[in-house]
């Protein structure tokens, strides 16, 4: 069975406009969420967010296309670009200019592959074109629409745009599974790559989902917090109340071991395992039982027992009915170890980047293991008691072997990633 290896991760988050960048201010528990400046919230009970801040969209792409890709696909981009000249494979120039090293791996990448997931695809697109357009254009009918709303809304853009950007002619894939849809990008990568395919395989998420319609629509189901302050995301805390909307990307470039070892690429680590399951049970309400089972199916697919899994990043959103089912799901696989066995929620500094944040928090296992540190998780001065994890709330040093990653979905579409340090 080939073994599986992440040679690169570039990422755009509301915490950093780099991976680096990101995951020392995870590290620093620096909270990324401030009010809402994509769109007009200030009449909403939902008005902060998790955005990119200060990010020169022009350093990766040209005039034009910032023009015509919903952010989401620049997003996806962007990280893409980032992830490919960490892993070593793009000439270490600025974004648009780089290219792949032609003389070096010019073949091995243009055989590559993409796979990029995202819940809410171009909604800010979508939304653009059913509001500011309509008011700006009256008595236009249909022909008010730009020609490229069909291309730059599609789920699919952002791994073929990708594609199309280096250069990469293989397996080309866009996944949507609600939340867990960029975890599940790099699960599959992970099992093209251990069936056989050649590799390399960019994988990961982006959304950029911070617009009216997405605010009013996860606002009105009650999943959003209320909250006006820079804590409104408190994953695990009694005084909970909803998630934080946020976006950005997070990709990361995967290979097979011996092809990263014989152009003697730096690892950060390794995937050895995967789940992905449905509950088959509520459209909204997530399941313990079916949680579980897919945090069993990872541990297996990884020869892994609970007792030997160093550390775990949950999903951990901030939802009152999530954050306690998740709970429950780690209590019955991990019993006794549950309350010992130290966890992070991600979330409560990044927001909910939706597809994202799955991928991100995948990175952010990867570097725990590689750098033994534990993230702290913020905005938790009181645990609820119904939430029996042993939730981190200071960083700390740890030797770490191995680390299991949560992503759950509407629809019960359930994600679980194991992580081994190299």
């Amino acid at each position: 069975m080939e073994r599986i290896v992440i040679t690169g991760i570039g990422a755009l988050t509301p915490i950093g406009n780099t991976f680096i960048e990101s995951w020392n201010a995870v590290m620093d528990g620096v909270s990324g969420i401030r009010t809402v400046t994509a769109c007009d919230a200030d009449d909403l009970p939902w008005n902060v967010a998790g955005e990119p801040q200060a990010f020169n969209e022009h350093t990766y792409l040209s005039e034009r296309e910032i023009r015509i890709l919903d952010p989401f696909v620049r997003y996806a981009v962007a990280a893409s670009v980032m992830a490919a000249q960490d892993a070593g494979l793009m000439d270490p120039l600025e974004g648009k200019k780089a290219q792949i090293s032609q003389k070096e791996f010019g073949d091995y990448v243009s055989e590559g592959a993409v796979i990029i997931g995202s819940s809410r695809g171009g909604i800010r697109t979508i939304e653009k074109a059913l509001t500011q357009e309509r008011k700006n254009q009256k008595n236009v009918g249909w022909f008010g629409v730009s020609p490229f709303l069909m291309p730059a809304t599609t789920v699919g853009m952002a791994s073929s745009y990708v594609a199309q950007r280096l250069n990469m002619r293989g397996y080309c894939l866009g996944i949507s599974n609600a939340c867990s849809s960029g975890a599940n990008a790099i699960g599959e990568a992970y099992r093209l790559l251990r069936s056989g395919y050649s590799g390399p395989v960019l994988a990961g998420g982006a959304d950029a989902a911070v617009c009216r319609l997405c605010l009013e629509g996860y606002g009105v189901s009650g999943a959003l917090s209320k909250r006006t302050s820079d804590s409104a995301s408190r994953p695990f805390a009694h005084s909970r109340d909803g998630f934080v909307l946020a976006e950005g990307a997070c990709i990361m470039v995967l290979e097979r071991h011996d092809c990263a070892a014989n152009r003697g690429a730096v690892v950060y680590g390794e995937i050895t395992g995967y789940g992905n399951t449905a509950d088959a049970f509520h459209q909204t309400k997530p399941d313990a039982a079916g949680q579980a089972r897919t945090m069993i199916k990872a541990l297996q697919d990884a020869s892994l027992v609970s007792k030997q899994v160093d550390y775990l990043n949950t999903h951990g959103t901030g939802t009152y009915l999530g954050d306690q089912v998740e709970s429950e799901a780690i209590g019955m696989v991990y019993g006794e170890h549950a309350s010992i066995i130290p966890a992070s929620a991600i979330k409560s500094m990044t927001g909910h980047m939706l597809a994202a944040s799955g991928a991100f928090e995948v990175a952010t296992s990867l570097m725990s293991l590689k750098e033994g540190i534990i993230p702290p998780t913020i905005n938790l001065s009181e645990q609820d008691h119904a939430c029996a994890v042993n939730i981190v709330t200071e960083k700390m040093k740890r030797d770490l072997q191995t680390a299991v990653s949560h992503s759950f979905g509407f629809g019960g579409v359930n994600t679980v990633l194991v992580c081994k340090k190299l």
